[in-house]
């Protein structure tokens, strides 16, 4: 697979959606009003603060963000990057295109530039890619929703992720950039998940790490140079 990235497309990380971080509801609402316009719109994971497809109370939750991006996905093209914190999402979007961690990196073009596009919770130990696969199991999680009597279950999780703190930034981004592009063969990597909102380039490679929409109030666009635009 690949894509083609247009050039008025918009790149959106880590918003981490819940009662008190509304930044992406308010990106939605900006697109819906034809405030903020896009043909394209790349959610690079972690858009929810948690929502699986097998787990009734945070589709419940999050069942007008949910039906937002569905209502958008009719007139525009909207690729979902499935993050450590949203899986298993395929039922919930029907005509968004839905890339799960194990098919990422996904190869796109900008012209004449080759892209590699993640989440970015990739190229990472095996006992962390165990993890990820054991939370993603579809039959677990059926059978915790079943158990989850109440909801008592889904809102621990839930009140837990709220009183997180998310946004704290690395002491030496060029260092982690450097070897994060080691992993790639693409003259720009694109990757959200570490909300750091930089770039840098490395042997004739961009490193470009999307800021966190909750944190920077910022989303992204791939034009001539690299900007964030602010919420």
């Amino acid at each position: 697979m690949y894509l083609n990235i247009k050039r008025d497309a918009i790149f959106v990380a880590d918003s981490h959606y819940n009662e008190k971080r509304l930044e992406f509801r308010i990106f939605l609402e900006k697109l819906q009003s034809g405030e903020v316009k896009c043909s394209q719109l790349f959610l690079m994971g972690d858009i929810f603060d948690f929502i699986a497809g097998e787990i009734d109370f945070f589709i419940k939750q999050n069942q007008d963000i949910i039906d937002k991006i569905n209502e958008l996905s009719n007139n525009l093209e909207v690729v979902y990057l499935e993050g450590n914190h949203d899986f298993n999402l395929k039922k919930l979007f029907p005509k968004v295109l839905i890339i799960e961690r194990k098919k990422q990196p996904v190869f796109a073009k900008y012209g004449e530039k080759s892209v590699k596009i993640a989440h970015g919770d990739i190229f990472t130990p095996w006992h962390y890619n165990l993890y990820c696969s054991i939370i993603r199991n579809h039959y677990l999680l059926k059978i915790l929703n079943f158990l989850d009597f109440n909801y008592l279950i889904s809102k621990k999780v839930y009140y837990t992720l709220i009183e997180k703190n998310i946004c704290r930034k690395m002491e030496d981004f060029n260092s982690f950039a450097k070897n994060r592009v080691k992993n790639y063969n693409s003259d720009i990597i694109i990757e959200g998940h570490y909300h750091e909102g930089k770039s840098y380039e490395h042997d004739k490679k961009l490193y470009v790490n999307i800021p966190s929409l909750c944190c920077d109030k910022k989303y992204f666009r791939l034009a001539d140079s690299f900007i964030g635009e602010n919420l």
